[in-house]
């Protein structure tokens, strides 16, 4: 299977904390922002923060899903039929972000496809802002 983009994304109850710490501590640099989520250059690959506003209080910190291997792909449909035909269980969603497909692996660790076409955008516009801003 062949990805255009690989990462983590790291499900936080202390977003704007994590944040600071990955940017300002760690000194990673900053890809993207949207929304309760911020996307860092890790490597050859990414790290995504981003606000765990699923987290409902019933959970301890042991159970609660933290992480997530994030596979880009540029046909989110078809790696997530491959899956539903090896009867994999997945969650499929087209969001006006982008599209992603999330499925387990078999110790329960957290996986999901995502569009590369709406993450690429995402880097794309973050680099017009920023040059428009010299621009000025």
């Amino acid at each position: 299977m062949d990805f255009d983009r690989t990462g983590i994304i790291l499900y936080t109850l202390e977003y704007k904390k994590c944040v600071d710490f990955y940017e300002n501590i760690l000194g990673l640099k900053k890809m993207f922002e949207g929304e309760n989520l911020t996307c860092f250059e890790f490597g050859h690959a990414y790290l995504m923060v981003e606000l765990d506003d699923a987290y409902n209080g019933q959970k301890t910190g042991m159970e609660r899903t933290k992480t997530c291997l994030r596979m880009n792909v540029p046909n989110v449909k078809m790696y997530a039929e491959k899956l539903t035909r090896k009867n994999i269980k997945v969650d499929y969603h087209e969001h006006s972000w982008g599209t992603i497909a999330k499925f387990y692996d078999p110790d329960g660790n957290l996986c999901a496809f995502k569009d590369s076409e709406k993450f690429e955008e995402q880097i794309a516009d973050i680099k017009r802002m920023d040059q428009s801003k010299l621009n000025r």
